[in-house]
């Protein structure tokens, strides 16, 4: 009978998650990210619970906002820890406090027409000229935070940020980097301050660029639309600093200039653009070729009343705003499967939030909230929120899961609305003494506005992050039930 050598040994069991106590596991916990922590939570109903435990979500109010950790004899209940974490987090994106962090800038007086709020650092267009404020180094008391960009030899029509990673021209790191597009004719990518590329091919003023890149990490490809009534797709990874071998195509078929484009988010490989006739066509930019000038990708047309306004796609719906409404179109059959909102005015601006089946779009004098599934069944769509409190057109809107962020040139100050509701729950003035609101970039709980007037230009970045003093609160209710300090020896601050 044959027997196993001595040195081999049986095989050792693997250790799972299910093997492990619930102390170690909550321990564990205790370390991961906000995301991971849910999906924890879903995974089994004994999963659920320690994921729901005080000590996890003790541990991300350490992380998040140390000053202010809830008391161990206010959580109560394992449940009342998440629910005091999720509170704030919820009020904190709603801009639902007195004392944000709060910071002006004064650049040269021009109106500032492109910003965009991103980490520590803001990015503003004023005319040919680019803007980088490092937040960072101005608090630090740096002489160097702010750094000006001027290339450009005429108006920036465009300005994207895109994350790339371990490309040639980035030396292998991974970064942010600028584009801008120019009247000048060309599109530039800047990094660091400073300039790595400028492509030039368009016949006239390049008027817009893709909010993606199109195409698999290795070869990232970036698409412009311009006056000439071009499309143009350009290669990230291409060589040479002028751009001679970055020209990936030239794609024809619209007959005016085209202005607005978005990437598919079903399929990267998809591009739709929008020209000034409201002429909307899909490309297959997958079937691309080096120096190819055709019109053979478009896989899809339609076109829409109005003039337009802005698109987005989400998985395979575009959402076009023309005109003085609302339109979604199915990107895999090209029909026109609803329309989720129309104004009895002229729309200026609109956004959507899928998750959630909702819509907002700017008007002459308000803004309006609407429910896609409950348009789908109503031949007359109807607002569930009328956004009042503006002078004049909503030309500046932000919506996200949490709230809805509205301004416009004829008002002083820009509105914060609850997403599910309508409710109002801030109102940031953009400068004492000014009216208009030239430009706003969000980013979760921080907002950025840009004002302009004959005299001044001003810049103003609130950071909701770290507040403490809510806007509103009921007069038979502690102060402290959302949130409380450390302990009585740390309240010193």
């Amino acid at each position: 009978m044959a027997g196993s050598s001595p040195s081999q040994s049986p095989a050792t069991k693997e250790t799972t998650i299910s093997d492990l106590d619930e102390d170690t596991i909550a321990h564990c916990a205790a370390y991961m990210n906000l995301r991971d922590v849910c999906n924890l939570a879903m995974t089994s109903t004994s999963l659920k619970r320690l994921a729901y435990s005080d000590s996890i979500w003790q541990h991300f109010f350490r992380e998040h906002w140390h000053q202010q950790i809830p008391s161990s004899h206010s959580s109560g209940t394992s449940r009342k820890a998440r629910e005091l974490y999720l509170t704030r987090h919820t009020e904190l994106q709603q801009f639902k406090f007195l004392d944000p962090f709060s910071l002006d800038f004064f650049p040269h007086v021009e109106p500032i027409n492109h910003l965009l709020l991103h980490k520590n650092r803001i990015f503003f267009a004023q005319g040919s000229l680019v803007g980088m404020i490092n937040l960072d180094g101005y608090q630090k008391g740096t002489d160097h935070f702010v750094h000006t960009l001027s290339d450009h030899r005429a108006r920036i029509t465009s300005m994207r940020l895109f994350s790339l990673n371990g490309f040639s021209l980035l030396r292998g790191n991974t970064a942010e980097v600028l584009v801008t597009s120019s009247c000048d004719h060309s599109i530039r990518l800047w990094w660091k301050g400073s300039c790595l590329r400028c492509w030039r091919g368009h016949n006239g003023p390049v008027l817009s660029l893709s909010n993606k890149l199109l195409g698999e990490d290795s070869c990232k490809v970036l698409a412009s639309g311009g006056e000439d009534c071009t499309v143009r797709l350009w290669s990230l990874s291409s060589s040479g600093k002028r751009g001679r071998h970055a020209l990936k195509a030239t794609l024809y078929g619209h007959e005016k200039p085209v202005n607005l484009m978005s990437v598919a988010g079903h399929k990267t490989s998809l591009l739709v653009t929008m020209s000034r006739d409201s002429k909307v066509r899909v490309w297959d930019t997958s079937t691309t070729t080096s120096s190819a000038v055709r019109s053979s990708f478009c896989v899809g047309m339609t076109s829409f009343p109005g003039a337009p306004v802005n698109m987005k796609c989400y998985e395979s719906l575009l959402y076009v705003a023309a005109g003085s409404s609302v339109t979604a179109v199915d990107l895999r059959t090209m029909q026109k499967v609803i329309t989720a909102a129309v104004h009895q005015s002229k729309l200026y601006s609109f956004d959507v939030v899928p998750s959630k089946s909702l819509i907002c779009t700017g008007g002459d004098d308000r803004a309006m909230l609407w429910d896609i599934r409950k348009n789908q069944e109503s031949l007359t769509p109807k607002p569930i929120a009328e956004l009042d409190g503006h002078c004049g057109p909503v030309t500046l809107l932000h919506m996200d899961p949490y709230k809805i962020v509205t301004g416009g040139p004829d008002d002083e100050c820009v509105n914060v609305w609850e997403v599910d509701t309508g409710v109002q729950t801030n109102s940031l003035p953009c400068f004492n003494g000014l009216s208009g609101c030239n430009a706003m970039a969000v980013d979760g709980s921080r907002v950025t506005t840009a004002t302009y007037s004959q005299d001044l230009t001003v810049l103003r970045f609130r950071d909701y992050h770290n507040a403490k003093n809510p806007l509103t609160k009921l007069e038979s209710e502690p102060s402290s039930k959302f949130w409380d300090s450390l302990s009585d020896g740390n309240s010193n601050d």
